[in-house]
């Protein structure tokens, strides 16, 4: 992932959202901490969710769980600026589906990071239903 240059281009992914930062997300070289970034790609992943949610019929008892996480750190975030997330579809398989996402500030891209989500039903994994398959690929990161 770190080694694509398109996914360090704030426009590519869709789905946006500013998150502040806080003095307690600092360490002690006085950069956000690890801890504090993969809150920030955890709340976007939950927003994104939550929009689809209030947008469309078609999430309505859709499941899914987070099966991977990988982060890439590209650079230092720095407190008091804001992170411009930023969140795309990259991947629809049969019963998952990976999302990539991406931390902006000033100085460009700071981080990357991808999951993977499995859609579950009553007795584990199990294929995604059409319409909410349909949703995701309205997200998809343009390439």
């Amino acid at each position: 992932m770190r080694d694509n240059p398109n996914r360090r281009i704030a426009e590519r992914y869709p789905f946006a959202l500013e998150l502040q930062t806080r003095f307690i997300d600092l360490d002690v070289n006085r950069h956000i901490n690890n801890v504090a970034m993969a809150r920030a790609y955890e709340e976007t992943r939950v927003r994104f969710h939550a929009h689809l949610r209030r947008q469309s019929e078609a999430l309505k008892g859709v499941r899914f769980l987070v099966a991977h996480v990988a982060i890439d750190y590209l650079a230092e975030g720095h407190y008091p600026a804001p992170l411009d997330m930023r969140l795309a579809v990259m991947h629809l398989g049969g019963s998952s589906y990976r999302i990539g996402m991406a931390a902006f500030q000033d100085t460009g891209c700071v981080g990357l990071c991808d999951t993977v989500l499995v859609h579950r039903g009553t007795d584990g994994p199990a294929p995604m239903p059409q319409g909410f398959r349909d949703v995701l690929a309205g997200w998809a990161f343009r390439e």
